[in-house]
């Protein structure tokens, strides 16, 4: 760690060893780390829907974050790749978007989150509008029930 001597040179023969210092790295990168950590579960695009409970099996993780039409409990539509994604959107433009955005990246997958209290029909109608987009597969986004009931 510091300069060596050699037997009988005197000073002359002492010699600095380079080493890097790493432990101010190690610093950083811890918190960053916490900081991630914290900010993470902020980070949901979109907006708050509860979405209905049940047993299914997730989505595989791709490179790409999904296509996400959200309907709200009143009924309106939301997009998470459009300029504003907690502004509502009109149908029309949804189904658009995703087929512009799908011509861009074809092997996305789309997705529609429905709140558990929005009439059925209103789920329907986002499924109808990924379709038109052409869509050929749409997931559903659920919950996993809590356990014990």
């Amino acid at each position: 760690m510091g300069a060596s001597v050699s037997p009988g040179r005197g000073r002359r023969g002492r010699r600095s060893v380079a080493e890097i210092n790493v432990v101010p790295y190690i610093d950083v990168m811890l918190v960053l780390l916490i900081i991630f950590m914290v900010t993470a579960p902020m980070l949901q695009q979109g907006i708050e829907v509860e979405t209905p409970k049940t047993a299914s099996e997730t989505l595989s993780s791709k490179k790409e974050p999904p296509v996400v039409v959200s309907v709200d409990k009143e009924g309106v539509f939301y997009l998470n790749i459009a300029d504003n994604p907690n502004a509502a959107m009109q149908p029309e433009l949804i189904q658009a978007r995703i087929a512009a955005y799908r011509k861009l990246k074809p092997e996305v997958p789309v997705l529609v989150k429905g709140d558990a209290s929005v009439p059925y029909q209103k789920v329907i109608e986002a499924m109808a509008l990924v379709k038109n987009a052409g869509i050929d597969k749409v997931g559903l986004v659920t919950e996993s029930p809590a356990k014990g009931k």
